[in-house]
Formats: C-alpha cells, structure tokens, sequence
C-alpha cells in the first residue's frame, strides 16, 4: 500500500507541474489567438485568455499512457482499452478550440459530442451493466443520452473562476480513495490521479480573479473524462456514488435546462441563469461561491464513499437522501442571494 501511494504521489506530482508548466508555455500564444471578451453573461470584465484546458487534458492523457506503457501490470490490453477513450478526449478538445475561437452550431457539437461519447460506451464490456432491470440496448441508449449530458455540463457551469477546481478535484480525490478500496480498477485511478494533478497545476492561474480559463478545448474532455470514471464505477455496482460525487453539478445544470425550458427560452444557447450565477448577482462573492460548492462536494464525495465502504439498503438510502438534502439547500441558499439570506 505504502508504494501504491507513493507512486500514486509521484504522478500527481508530476501531473501538476507538468500542466503548469505547459501552460506558461502556452499563455503567451493564448493571449494572442483566444482571449475571452467579456460580454453580458461574463464574471469577468476584461479580456482573458482561454485554452488552459489544452495543458490539462494533453498532460493527463499523456501522463496516463506513460504510466501504462511503463508499469508491466498495465501492459498492452490497456493501452488499448484507454485508446477510445484518449481518442474521443481529443476529439472534443479539437471541437473546444474550434468553438473558443469560432463558435460552432448546436447541432454539429451535439454530433460530435454524441460521436465521442459512443466511442466511450462502446468500451463498456457487455456483461457490465448499469441497470440491469433495463433491456441492455436501452440501457446502452440512455448511457449515451446521459453520457452527452456529463459533456456539457463542465462547460455551462465553468462559469466563474476556481468552480471546476472546486469540482474536479474533489471528486478525483475521492475516486483515488474508492478506487483504492476495490470500487474502481487500476487504470481508472491512476487516470484519476493524472487528472487531479492537472487541475491542481492549472488552479493557480484560474483563482480568483482569473488570467486563465479552461476554455471549451478543456471543458468538453474533462466532462468526458470525468463522465467515464463514474460510469466505471456505476458498472462496478456504485450507482449510488456515481450518482452522489457530481450531484451538484448535476441538479444545478439540469434544474437550469429545466426552467429555462418551461419558460420557452432557447436551451442551448448561452445564458446567465445557473444557481452559482444567481448567486453572484445576489451579492455573493466568486470565493464564497467556489468555497461553499467545494466543501458541499467534500461532503457529498464522502457520502460516496460510504456507499461504497459500508453497502446496505440503509446506507445508500441514507446517502442519497441527505445528499439531495444538502444540494438543494445550497442551491435556495445561491437562488435567495446574500443579500436577503
């Protein structure tokens, strides 16, 4: 255990500095060609360059396939497994720069999108099923349907800064931890750890008040990325914790696309109505706001987790429950604003 963790150290090491590295590199040739201008939707109110995500999912791809090109437990079989995967990750972050300098239709994303996120399913063994009350093709459709969902919704609540760090690494964290007691295999920690490492080399320069974004070349893969994980570990048997670990993300995003619907607005385009951006209208502050969905995501990851270290219906009912509880609470909390709360 003492050298899984260390080695386990050694990459999220390596990860961060080799994102932050990569990204000083890079900033120069960002602020030239992808800077962000502030428009009425923006936190931000001047120009900021866009594409830190380039250095976030390039070192995680990267350093992940290192790692299994060079431990001899991983061997050939992953590389070939993760190859789908590493492929539609890029696929969505060549769509990402395409979109963060010319902005892209709905409905060739969407293709893209839907086109990637197959690639991913299609990974997934037969005989390894989500919900098995279900007849597998449909199984199988909803996956696809949900897994499009998790792509997009890192971009539409990458909204302000330091809120995918407040995301990402938290519920990478805790996959390591659920990983490393038997909930997810080798080569999904080790991507986890290449990941969180990333991000946390990228959170310097995205802190409040930002000088680099993710941009959608990150946003779009790392949704990916993370949608994976947790249908891995949906797969495994913890439905329950892949639910709970992005519940957040899940019920601000998807509460959003539904009102905005039943209002009769135009859902895909952009827009400025997100609990976490009511809240900045409501007087809260960028820092307030990521600290407290950060510390409801160490709260939710750890109800995760114990759906995981102690199954039973109680358990996970219990979980789930309060961790419904807690999200909806925020979310009044960020829809009243501070100034009346």
């Amino acid at each position: 255990m003492t050298g899984i963790l260390l080695s386990g150290i050694l990459v999220l090491c390596a990860a961060a500095a080799a994102c932050a590295g990569l990204i000083v590199m890079l900033r120069p040739v960002l602020e030239r060609y992808a800077l962000a201008r502030p428009n009425a939707r923006s936190a931000h109110n001047k120009p900021t360059p866009q594409g830190g995500g380039i250095a976030v999912v390039g070192v995680t791809l990267l350093l992940s396939l290192i790692v299994f090109a060079a431990e001899p437990s991983f061997g050939a079989p992953i590389l070939q497994d993760f190859a789908p995967i590493a492929i539609a990750a890029i696929l969505l972050a060549l769509v990402g720069v395409v979109d963060d300098i010319r902005t892209l239709d709905a409905t060739p994303r969407l293709l893209i999108q839907a086109l990637a996120v197959a690639m991913v399913v299609l990974t997934l063994p037969n005989e390894a099923r989500v919900t098995p009350i279900l007849p597998f093709f449909l199984e199988r459709a909803l996956l696809l349907l949900v897994g499009v969902w998790f792509v997009n919704l890192v971009n539409f609540m990458d909204g302000i800064d330091w809120m995918t760090v407040a995301e990402v690494v938290p519920i990478t964290v805790y996959l390591v931890v659920i990983g490393l007691n038997g909930g997810l295999p080798a080569y999904a920690i080790v991507v986890a750890i290449a990941l969180c490492g990333a991000m946390l080399g990228f959170a310097p320069f995205n802190q409040p008040v930002a000088r680099l974004f993710l941009g959608d070349v990150g946003s779009l893969p790392i949704g990916l990325l993370r949608g994976w994980l947790l249908l891995i570990l949906a797969a495994q048997g913890y439905l329950a914790a892949a639910i709970l670990l992005p519940l957040y993300y899940l019920a601000d995003a998807t509460v959003t696309l539904l009102r905005r619907a039943a209002a009769g607005e135009k859902v895909w385009q952009a827009h400025r109505s997100h609990f976490y951006q009511r809240a900045i209208d409501g007087g809260f502050s960028v820092r307030e706001i990521v600290a407290q969905v950060f510390v409801l995501n160490i709260v939710l990851a750890s109800l995760a987790t114990a759906t995981v270290l102690a199954p039973s219906p109680l358990v996970t009912a219990s979980a789930l429950t309060l961790g419904v509880l807690l999200v909806a609470g925020l979310l009044y909390r960020f829809a009243k604003g501070k100034r009346t709360a």
